[in-house]
């Protein structure tokens, strides 16, 4: 069976700060976010030619597709990735972080469809042997949650915040908008309530678990009832006795 190698996330590479290398880095940067957002391919080649530069060029600022769309995604949620909770409690600083996220999400949902979309083909062609340039790997969010999710470590113990962080990742990402708008048509204000309500959820559970001194694993599924043996005026009936 082939694996597929779990690497650390993609990072962008520095952009130039000041001078004509900043100037054509921007002009990329916003002709590949308006490509995304019309729902056209992310190449470099594409990029190079909405922002009228040539393929050398374009090439020499984004290498691969991964650091194009590395790049994308760090203008869509760069608060996000540097976002630093201000409250003592664990919980409010989920809800903080939370509230920080969905606007970001809803504003450049079609960056961040974009940025799925290449993980899955990078899947696809890595497990099939064919992938013939720098994997997107994504996983910024374990760090940007484990930040926020801070103070609950204490109560829920290393094991526990571990199963709850794992736990959140599902929901703060993209995820949850593919699930709930592309199947249930749900609008840009029920993914947000939902979300918080199963984070809120998470927590409540994780806590629960703790008070309990459980492991959180999920509980053994009930052993089927023996057979009773039909006492003895069943047995007559049965014969016609």
């Amino acid at each position: 069976m082939t694996r597929i190698r779990q690497g650390k996330p993609s990072q962008p590479a520095k952009a130039p700060s000041d001078g004509p290398r900043a100037r054509t880095h921007r002009l990329l940067i916003d002709a590949a976010m308006q490509l995304a957002n019309a729902g056209r391919p992310l190449t470099v080649a594409e990029v190079a030619a909405a922002a009228g530069v040539s393929r050398a060029t374009a090439y020499r600022y984004f290498p691969s597709r991964s650091q194009l769309v590395n790049a994308i995604v760090g203008e869509s949620l760069g608060p996000v990735r540097s976002f630093q909770p201000g409250s003592a409690s664990g919980r409010a600083r989920i809800h903080e972080l939370f509230a920080e996220m969905f606007p970001r999400f809803r504003d450049f949902e079609p960056q961040l469809r974009a940025a799925m979309q290449l993980a899955l083909e990078h899947w696809a062609l890595e497990r099939a042997g064919e992938l013939r340039e720098e994997p997107f790997r994504r996983g910024h969010r374990t760090a940007i949650l484990g930040r926020a999710a801070a103070p609950l470590r204490e109560s829920l113990g290393d094991a526990g915040f571990d199963r709850l962080l794992k736990a959140l990742s599902i929901l703060f990402g993209i995820e949850p908008y593919i699930v709930l708008k592309d199947i249930w048509g749900a609008s840009n204000r029920e993914v947000d309530q939902i979300t918080r309500w199963m984070a809120d959820a998470l927590v409540d559970a994780a806590l629960r678990d703790s008070r309990r001194g459980g492991s959180g694993e999920p509980a053994a599924a009930p052993r089927p009832h023996a057979r009773r043996r039909p006492d003895a005026g069943t047995r007559a009936a049965a014969r016609g006795g």
